[in-house]
């Protein structure tokens, strides 16, 4: 990834809290046939190795844990808010014209060997956890116990899990960190007026990168 020194992150809290925001990665294996390409939610555990350990499953239908390279490195994309960004928004592009239109954007690579587990308890564990994250903020949360034992036994044999131990971690905070200050809160304001959800998350993390 390019990665201009200005839009560098490093901070491991901010890159683990990307990832616990945004868990559906995009997960870029090498199978036999070239690169393969799932789309999947993940658990970060933090607390498992240098960079911590993502965790998941796929379908057991799916080729790509039978179809895979152990001795190449995948790769896992957390994608943050992002928005366009307008040149007009910059009062400097005013004074001399010079300014052309960008996107903003966040994301969080996380390099690894993938692991592949079959096994019932650990599958069960592992999908309670994501379960118990993901329902947390309903009024009533479903929990995997709801459903009869036997059913999720079933459902069970139908997935396979992946473990990646994170080797490398990097990430990409394009926030308009390259523009003065005057430029920087000229996009705060362009991207307020949207109203939409990406750009007020976007004008969000602009200002906190003003602030830091």
């Amino acid at each position: 990834m390019y990665l201009p020194k200005a839009h560098e992150e490093t901070s491991k809290d901010v890159l683990n809290g990307l990832i616990k925001n945004h868990p559906l990665g995009c997960i870029v294996t090498l199978g036999k046939e070239g690169l393969i390409v799932n789309h999947i939610p993940f658990l970060l555990d933090p607390t498992s190795g240098e960079h911590g350990t993502l965790r998941g499953h796929v379908a057991r239908a799916n080729p790509m844990w039978q179809d895979l390279s152990t001795s190449t490195e995948s790769v896992v994309i957390f994608q943050g808010p992002d928005s366009y960004v307008s040149p007009n928004w910059y009062p400097g592009k005013h004074q001399t014209g010079k300014a052309v239109p960008t996107w903003n954007y966040a994301v969080v690579h996380a390099h690894g060997f993938l692991k592949v587990i079959d096994d019932a308890a650990w599958l069960l564990k592992l999908v309670t956890e994501l379960t118990d994250v993901h329902e947390a903020s309903q009024s009533l949360p479903w929990q995997v116990s709801d459903a009869p034992r036997d059913y999720i036994d079933r459902m069970l044999e139908m997935i396979v899990g992946i473990e990646i131990p994170v080797t490398k971690i990097v990430g990409k905070w394009k926030m308009s960190q390259n523009r003065t200050r005057e430029d920087r809160l000229g996009v705060v304001a362009g991207l307020d007026a949207r109203h939409d959800a990406g750009a007020q998350a976007v004008a969000a993390w602009v200002t906190r990168s003003l602030q830091d």
